[in-house]
Parts: structure tokens; C-alpha cells; sequence
């Protein structure tokens, strides 16, 4: 699925005649990172895919989606990161303070072009060129953001389906009263878009599907 995300599944067919499923998706990512996309320091995140990804491996299937904080020890050590910007886990549950919009992806073959978007994230290169070379077949997944802090931020307890060694969950229909603020500018979103678009070149295909639609999640998130 090289260069291309597939709509959401809570978006109905273009008829309009089926019922979308219940609950959204969310993607799971470590917590620092969740974090450093927070702060707009991070403006693409990389995948190579977990043990129970399915026969087809990974693919960014959803364009629009929460994050899903994951935690684990000395995750701080694999990050570009100072000791004080260190997360824990809080109390058993979870807390989800991000909405993502993925703008554009792609699968990069070229380490080289992986190590260019060094200034867009926080992860220490060794990291991610043991993704890169991990597993029979060489490359990354790569995805450009645009990132919004959910308002309140959304608490929920932990359930065992988010468990397991996979990228893609699915959460409860959020709260109603979630609203959405845009991590960065416009300004800064689109200078860092124009950047990727260099690197990425021709194996990039921009999306129709994030276009403002009356169908969509925004039924019940208000998004800027």
C-alpha cells in the first residue's frame, strides 16, 4: 500500500445507505513520542509493524485517528530526548490527548531518505535503522501529521483488546463534548509539508480523503 492511506472505516460508503461501525480508531504509539507530537516537535511517525499485523503486515489503514500512549521501560533511551521529558504510566488507565490527520505516506527503501527527517522527530537514528533493516523485507513506513490536542483531554479505562503486539485498536465513540486545537500553525505546517514532499518525491500521493466531509468523525468531534 506504498504512497497511499486508505479512508477510515468509520466513514460511510459513498451511498450513504450502511451505518458506520461502532468506535473510532486509534494507533498506538510510545508515549514520548505521543508526547513530542504534542509539543509540535514531531511531525512524522514510522512503522514497521508488530507481530499480529495480519498476513498483509502493516499498513496505515485509517488517515484520521487518536493516539494511543504505550509505555515501556527506557523508552526515553531510544528518544533524542532529555532524562526531564521522561513519561510514566498513570494509573491502570488511559489517557487520550491527541487526533491525528495523516496527510500524506509512503514506504521509504532508502535508509538515507529516513535519516533526512531527522529534524521532524525525536527517535535516535540507531532506532530507526534497526526498524529499517528488521525482517526479510528492508524499508520503513512513513506518515506526515497534522496533529490537533484533544479538549478535555479523554480518559477511559484499560481494556484487554488494546493489548498485543499490533499498531491499530479500536476505542469507544468519544465524548461529545471533545474539541480539537491544531498543534501548529499553518504557516509551520506547511513548511514542514514542503519539506517531506522533497524527500518523499514521486513515491508520495496526497490524500482526497481528509477533506472536511458531513459523514465523517467530525459528526462528533468539532475540527477546526
Amino acid at each position: 500500500m506504498d504512497g497511499l492511506v486508505a479512508e477510515s472505516s468509520f466513514y460511510p460508503d459513498k451511498a450513504g445507505h450502511e451505518k458506520r461501525p461502532m468506535g473510532v480508531p486509534a494507533f498506538k504509539e510510545w508515549a514520548l513520542v505521543c508526547a513530542s507530537i504534542g509539543r509540535g516537535e514531531t511531525s512524522v511517525i514510522f512503522r514497521k509493524g508488530g507481530i499480529a499485523e495480519g498476513s498483509h503486515g502493516f499498513q496505515f489503514k485509517h488517515s484520521r485517528f487518536f493516539l494511543f500512549p504505550t509505555y515501556f521501560h527506557e523508552q526515553i533511551e531510544r528518544t533524542r530526548l532529555s532524562k526531564e521529558r521522561d513519561v510514566s504510566a498513570g494509573n491502570g488507565g488511559v489517557t487520550i490527548s491527541l487526533f491525528v490527520e495523516i496527510e500524506f505516506a509512503t514506504l521509504l527503501r532508502d535508509l538515507n531518505e529516513v535519516q533526512v527527517l531527522d529534524q521532524l522527530h525525536v527517535l535516535q537514528s540507531a532506532v530507526l535503522e534497526e526498524r529499517f533493516h528488521y525482517d526479510q523485507q528492508e524499508g520503513l513506513h512513513v506518515a506526515f501529521l497534522r496533529a490537533f490536542r484533544v479538549s478535555p483531554v479523554w480518559e477511559l479505562p484499560f481494556h484487554r483488546s488494546y493489548g498485543g503486539c499490533r499498531s491499530w485498536i479500536t476505542l469507544p465513540d468519544p465524548p461529545s463534548d471533545l474539541r480539537m486545537e491544531p498543534v501548529l500553525t499553518g504557516e509551520e505546517q506547511e513548511r514542514r509539508r514542503a519539506l517531506c514532499l522533497a524527500v518523499f518525491g514521486s513515491h508520495v500521493k496526497q490524500l482526497n480523503s481528509l477533506q472536511r466531509r458531513g459523514d465523517s468523525i467530525a459528526d462528533t468531534i468539532d475540527l477546526p
